[in-house]
């Protein structure tokens, strides 16, 4: 099997087909473009989700709260409480899980939310450090994206850049020389990797739909929000907004940088109208929108790319793997 996410199509074949329980407080659970639960408990919505962090070696407490956070936030959902899970290797030092428990406390500051519990082991299982975070939100029904409301001529929106967390993993974890004396101008403030104001601000415009883009880049996540809605849609390639150390990296790895993990950016879908208003608040609050393309009738996936529609494919492998095995050296460069 490759290393990453498994794919769409055998979650449905192997995971989704295996779970017949059903619980009357279950509202919604996960599915393809859907990354959370959501459930009634009378006078509360509460959404939950997980995640593990698998791709990352340094700041891994602080990434670990914020996408389980930024999932939650795709239901405009407020998180209260957040459960980890951390696996050690046997050569971990305790220094590192301090380290690890500061990084997620400061994540937890920032996102007004408590660690409530976990798991903490020490395991030759794994020959790295594994964290697993279960954040609890409350969400508001009338704050919920209408997605029922969906409708053809409705746009595409990101926040931010794509390949935000891809390009400060590869700057933290490989030496980069080929960069120099310009690796750290180029560096990614983390607090980026945070979607959770953006979402907030949205559901106050009648957003429609939120998915964080995370594994398999804003491709991956264009796929899932057709697939999800049960719109086609079409993107245009020169409007998705990149950094450029993003594509210095993507070039010097030889990494598609429209499928590389981008925690930090949110697909949302807004009526036009609403989109106006939307962007002029984000504008107010420096925080970049950008909206890339538009849903359409048919089922088709499609990127305009200079004029010339190509279909766009379902997420595989995400494209950071390929940065973490290839070990580019000063030498090499």
């Amino acid at each position: 099997m490759d290393i990453g996410k498994i794919s769409n199509r055998d979650l449905e074949k192997y995971v989704f087909k295996n779970i017949h329980a059903n619980r009357k407080e279950v509202l919604s659970k996960a599915s393809v473009g859907f990354d959370t639960a959501l459930m009634d408990f009378e006078n509360d919505l509460i959404v939950v989700s997980t995640d593990p962090i698998t791709g990352a070696a340094k700041n891994i407490g602080y990434l670990a709260i914020n996408i389980s956070v930024n999932d939650i936030a795709c239901q405009g959902a407020d998180p209260v409480g957040v459960l980890l899970s951390v696996l050690l290797p046997e050569n971990a030092e305790i220094y590192d899980l301090e380290q690890i428990m500061e990084d997620a406390d400061r994540a937890c500051k920032e996102n007004n939310l408590e660690i409530v519990g976990g798991h903490t082991e020490v395991t030759d299982a794994v020959n790295k450090i594994i964290l697993t975070t279960t954040v609890i939100a409350r969400a508001n029904m009338e704050k919920l994206p209408k997605t029922s409301s969906v409708k053809v001529g409705d746009l595409i929106v990101i926040s931010k850049d794509i390949g935000l967390e891809g390009t400060s993993i590869i700057l933290e974890d490989l030496e980069n020389g080929f960069l120099k004396d310009k690796k750290d101008s180029y560096k990614i403030d983390i607090k980026e990797l945070s979607v959770l104001e953006e979402a907030r601000i949205a559901t106050d415009y009648g957003v429609k739909y939120m998915h964080d883009i995370t594994e398999g880049g804003v491709f991956g996540a264009l796929w899932e929000c057709s697939k999800a809605l049960n719109f086609g849609l079409i993107a245009e390639k020169n409007k998705i907004p990149y950094r450029e150390i993003t594509k210095i990296l993507a070039d010097a790895y030889n990494l598609n940088m429209y499928r590389l993990i981008s925690s930090g950016s949110m697909l949302m879908v807004f009526d036009p109208k609403d989109f106006e208003k939307f962007a002029e608040r984000c504008k107010n609050e420096n925080i970049k929108v950008t909206a890339i393309g538009h849903l359409t009738k048919d089922k088709e996936i499609l990127l305009d790319d200079k004029g010339t529609l190509k279909e766009i494919a379902q997420p595989a492998s995400d494209e950071l793997y390929k940065a973490l095995k290839s070990k580019i050296s000063d030498k090499e460069k």
